[in-house]
């Protein structure tokens, strides 16, 4: 797949906006979605990310390679906002009366539940740290960028995304030892040994 150079990016053009919506879309759901657990909250995102960078694209650095990690830095700003709407939002959904009970689909969601339990499980988990180590974590560990990728996505240091990616897997580590709710049940039973053999491997 052609991939817009920065240059056209910075210049507005439309077309290489296009190609960047093309390849990188997909990247920033699959964040967002692990972020927040709902693939149409994260189609928002998706949507409200391009509209920024299609607002800042001046902001662009002229130098670099892959635009991944400033479409992810912009996606994490909107996931914060979102985030602090929707805690608005809860809170005054609780302060009205109880809706009606929802009938159970839960038959035909069989097929996903295996994956959306361990999401669910690993959100939980995640849920429990700092949020500048949440941020570290879901963009390395989940997004797959390098530590260079992920400074330059939150706008920090190098040297900071180590230490708070360093700080987020050992508190992990401990709340899985020390609550094993935090996993799904077919791993609970194995005393969370495939959750952390798996966070050692991310590592």
């Amino acid at each position: 797949m052609d991939l817009p150079t920065r240059t056209q990016l910075r210049a507005g053009d439309r077309a290489a906006f296009g190609l960047l919506f093309d390849a990188f879309a997909s990247a920033v759901h699959r964040y967002a979605t692990r972020w927040t657990g709902d693939p149409s909250a994260a189609e928002d995102v998706v949507s409200l990310t391009f509209l920024e960078a299609w607002r800042l694209h001046e902001k662009l650095r002229p130098e670099g390679d892959s635009v991944l990690p400033w479409l992810l830095g912009i996606a994490t700003n909107v996931l914060r906002n979102t985030g602090r709407s929707a805690r608005r939002h809860r809170d005054a959904l609780q302060r009205m009366p109880a809706p009606p009970p929802v009938p159970d689909f839960a038959d035909e969601l069989v097929e996903r539940a295996h994956d959306a339990a361990r999401l669910a499980a690993a959100r939980r988990a995640i849920e429990r740290l700092r949020r500048a180590e949440r941020e570290v974590v879901l963009l390395c560990v989940w997004s797959g960028l390098d530590y260079a990728g992920a400074a330059e996505a939150l706008g920090v240091p190098v040297g900071t995304v180590r230490s708070r990616l360093s700080r987020a897997r050992e508190k992990l580590r401990k709340l899985v030892a020390a609550d094993p709710e935090l996993l799904p049940r077919s791993e609970t039973a194995t005393g969370g040994r495939a959750f952390a053999a798996r966070s050692n491997q991310k590592g």
